[in-house]
Formats: C-alpha cells, sequence, structure tokens
C-alpha cells in the first residue's frame, strides 16, 4: 500500500510552521485569536515595533512634548553679564617712535602709540613695548589657560631687521590684531591682567 504525501491544505509543511513559531512570526494564513484592545507585544519584536498608542502627529499638542525638549528663547534684549565685561570698540596702533635712536642703534627700542576707543566714546592713548606685549600674552595664558584658542600669536622677533620699515610694518598690524582679539572678548576684557597692561 501505497502511502501519499500529505500536506496541510494551506500550502505549508511542518518544518515551516516550526520555523516560524522559532523566529516569533505567525504564518499569515494561520488563525489565532487576538486581543484588538492591547499592543503587539511579541517576546522577539524590537521595543520600536510595540505601539504604545494610536495618536497620529497631527494629535499632538504642545503640552504632550516631553520636558527636556529643545526650546527656543528670546535674548535680544537681555544683557549678559559676560557682554557687559566688554567696554572697547576698537583698537589701533597709529604708530611708533624708536627711542635711543643712535648711529649704532645699540640698546635701541621700538614704542608703540595705541589708541583704544571705548564704547562710550571716549579714547585712551597708551604706548606699549612689544615686551609689554609678551608679557601680556604670557600673564592671559597662565589666566586662562583654556583660551590659548582664543589669543592669537605675536607677531615674530629679530634682531637683525628689527627697526627696517617692512618688518615694523607687519609687526605693528600684528599687535594690533592681538589686541583686537583680547579686548574685543569678554572672557579678558574684565580681566585685572588686562587692567594692569593699559593703566600700568
Amino acid at each position: 500500500m501505497e502511502v501519499a504525501n500529505k500536506r496541510p491544505v494551506n500550502g505549508s509543511t511542518d518544518s515551516d510552521a516550526a520555523g516560524a513559531s522559532k523566529y516569533g512570526f505567525r504564518p499569515s494564513n494561520t488563525s489565532a485569536p487576538q486581543d484588538n484592545d492591547s499592543p503587539v507585544t511579541s517576546p522577539v519584536s524590537p521595543p520600536y515595533w510595540v505601539q504604545g498608542h494610536q495618536r497620529s502627529f497631527s494629535q499632538i499638542s504642545v503640552e504632550s512634548v516631553p520636558k527636556g525638549g529643545i526650546t527656543l528663547q528670546d535674548n535680544t534684549d537681555g544683557e549678559d553679564a559676560k557682554n557687559k565685561a566688554c567696554w572697547a570698540k576698537s583698537v589701533q596702533i597709529e604708530d611708533h617712535v624708536i627711542i635711543n635712536d643712535n648711529r649704532t642703534r645699540i640698546g635701541a627700542f621700538v614704542v608703540w602709540n595705541i589708541n583704544v576707543e571705548t564704547l562710550q566714546g571716549g579714547t585712551m592713548r597708551v604706548r606699549k613695548r612689544y615686551s609689554e606685549f609678551d608679557d601680556l600674552r604670557h600673564k592671559l595664558l597662565q589666566t586662562f589657560p583654556n583660551s590659548e584658542a582664543a589669543m592669537p600669536p605675536l607677531p615674530r622677533k629679530s634682531v637683525i631687521s628689527k627697526f627696517r620699515p617692512k618688518f615694523l610694518e607687519n609687526r605693528r598690524t600684528g599687535l594690533q590684531y592681538f589686541l583686537n582679539c583680547i579686548l574685543l572678548n569678554p572672557e579678558f576684557s574684565g580681566s585685572p591682567v588686562l587692567r594692569e597692561f593699559l593703566f600700568s
């Protein structure tokens, strides 16, 4: 007597059903009781497959956004404490004077004439040597050790060409840029180190 291969009416084999149940899937044509009121809670489903509520995006209100979300705030009218520390409007190094200028220029040095314009409309005139700029930068780095990126380097030194016009012009623009970065930065502008540099 010959036994015919028996297949289920729906076309799936026993191995198909075993494989489907192994990975947590139910064949589409098998019937199983389902509770329409409860969300899908298959033990192998990722958590983002589970639908906790049926509300669409159009029904979500501002009140339903969880605390800690991104919010906007208008700060245009308010004054930050750091911004109050800014008092300078611009800095210009107008020219220089060579002190102790003689034939040999032994012991001679350059003094820079600095003009600082304040936000109130006043001006300050300061005269400083390059070594004082160097000292200012060194003290600022000690006071603000994590602010080196906001502090540009000073122009290079040169023993041979330190009195040549082109070298002095490059030094003037470099020192002016350095002072603008310091005086117009609210972190540095209220520092006692800067006050000492300007008023000593």
